[in-house]
This record gives structure tokens, sequence and C-alpha cells, in this order.
């Protein structure tokens, strides 16, 4: 909205596989927090790119498809070099996860219920359906041939937990104790991994949520962070006080007797470089 021919613009990556056929689709409000109505009609640019993928490189597949994309689009003049964001969730936030290991054209990334790990989670429970997450990964979006005992490298070189020491772009992770499609340990592995590491890394944990968002107050929640996430690391405002505050695990429990006593928001878990932040509705 409000195109000025000439003039750059802090720009948000949105992908999942294959969307530009989705590029002039009207946005509505979703539990993946991003809304490319919202974020166009604000002053950013939105890039949809596709991944063209190779057999047992899921992760590089997106490395090889997506830095270029950027490339041409800041070749435009459209997309401003130093502002750009990226987002995905499930199997983009994955990618998400594992892109910011390899490249550091991204100023800031936000990665909903990512895969960080894909030699650990092989052997979880898809718990939304009850089976194993073994053809996930042998004859779906994985792509790998056969399991990782017999694959071993490339199931390592595509697990973004083993590349955390590269990671130099700030990470937002959204994962749910409930997540019964991408197993809530995935997130924390990555996290803890990122935090051990010194990296900038922040957890947003929305409590008793599955795979993506189901309450509409977390819904709002989730969306107006992710959109004071990027105004931050794009445009320069402020930090807002849930990035830079949290609470230290010893004392959760004088926290929340505290909270009790004042107004509370809907429920939510909030995991920040200080420590982590809960609140119960």
């Amino acid at each position: 909205a409000n195109y000025e021919k000439g003039k750059s613009y802090p720009t948000i990556v949105n992908f999942y596989e294959k969307m530009s056929q989705t590029a002039n689709t009207f946005s509505a409000p979703s539990s993946n927090g991003f809304n490319r109505s919202v974020y166009t009609s604000q002053g950013y640019a939105v890039l949809i790119p596709d991944i063209v993928y190779k057999v047992n490189d899921p992760g590089m597949s997106a490395v090889w498809c997506m830095v270029p994309a950027v490339k041409a689009a800041i070749a435009t003049g459209v997309v401003d070099a130093k502002k750009v964001g990226i987002t995905g969730h499930s199997w983009g936030g994955y990618q998400t996860s594992f892109l910011v290991t390899q490249t550091d054209i991204f100023a800031a990334a936000v990665a909903g219920a990512p895969l960080t790990n894909m030699i650990s989670m092989y052997s979880l429970v898809y718990k939304n359906s009850g089976g194993g997450n073994m053809a996930i990964f042998e004859s779906s979006q994985g792509r790998f041939k056969g399991g990782y005992w017999d694959n071993w490298d490339a199931y390592y070189r595509n697990s973004p937990v083993f590349f955390a020491k590269n990671v130099k772009t700030p990470l937002m992770i959204l994962h749910n104790d409930k997540d019964g499609a991408v197993d809530f340990t995935q997130g924390v592995e990555y996290f803890n991994t990122l935090r051990r590491l010194g990296k900038p890394v922040i957890m947003l944990e929305y409590v008793g949520e599955n795979h993506g968002l189901a309450r509409r107050p977390n819904q709002r929640d989730y969306t107006v962070r992710m959109k004071e996430y990027f105004d931050h690391y794009l445009k320069g405002t402020p930090a807002p006080d849930w990035m830079t505050k949290g609470v230290p695990r010893l004392k959760m429990d004088e926290h929340l007797k505290d909270r009790k006593k004042k107004p509370e928001p809907p429920a939510k878990k909030i995991t920040t470089d200080a420590g982590a932040e809960t609140v119960k509705k």
C-alpha cells in the first residue's frame, strides 16, 4: 500500500514449499501469526518465493532457492538489503530455523513449530494421529532416502541444531507444549542450544495449544508480538518489555503469586534470553 517508486522497503519473506500462487490472495487472520495484508498496509514489502527440492536435502534446498530469491528481490531496489526478515510455520518453521544457520542475509527470523533435529524427530510420535514420524521423512516432506542409520550424513547436514553455532540472525521460536505434529522438544532443543551458545533467541509457548493456535486471544497475541518483533529489528522501533525482560525459573512461583493480584492476559508462556515468564488465564 502507498508504494513509492525508487524507495526501498523493509521486507518479510514468508514461505511454505510453493506458495507464490497466493501472492495476490487476500490474507485473512490466521493461527500462524503472519498476515501479509497487515504488513503490506504498514510499510512492508512481502516476498513469497517457491522452493524446488533435491532428494536428501530439504534444508539445503531452501538455501539454494531462498537466498538467490532474496538477492534478486534486493536487486530490484524495492527491498532494503539490511531490513529483510523471514518467517515460516511447521515445515516453513524448520526451513527458517535451518536458513539462519547457513546465511546472514536476514536481519530477523520467526520460526513457528520447527523441526530442528531430523535424527531425533524421526523416531518420535506424530501425536495428532498416533503414528510414527518415519513416513514424513522417507515418503513425504523430508524427501530422504531411507532411515537415518543408512543415510546419516543427509539427516545430519539438514538439521538446524547441529549448525546452531553459525547463527547470527535474531530468532524468535514459537512452540506449544501440546503440539501433536512437531514434538515440543524440537523447539526446546534448538532454543536451549542457541541459548547455551549466547545467540539472540526468544521462545514463545502458548500453554495448552497444539501445532497451531486455536484460541482467538492467543492468535491475536502472537500476531501482535510477531509484528512488534519485526518492527524492532527491521524498523528500529524500541523493543517492548516482553522482548527484554524475563523471569528466572527459580523465581517463577513468586512471580505467579504476584500476578494473581493483577488483571491477567490470555494464557501463554514466554521464554526470553533472561528466563521464562508464564501467565495463566
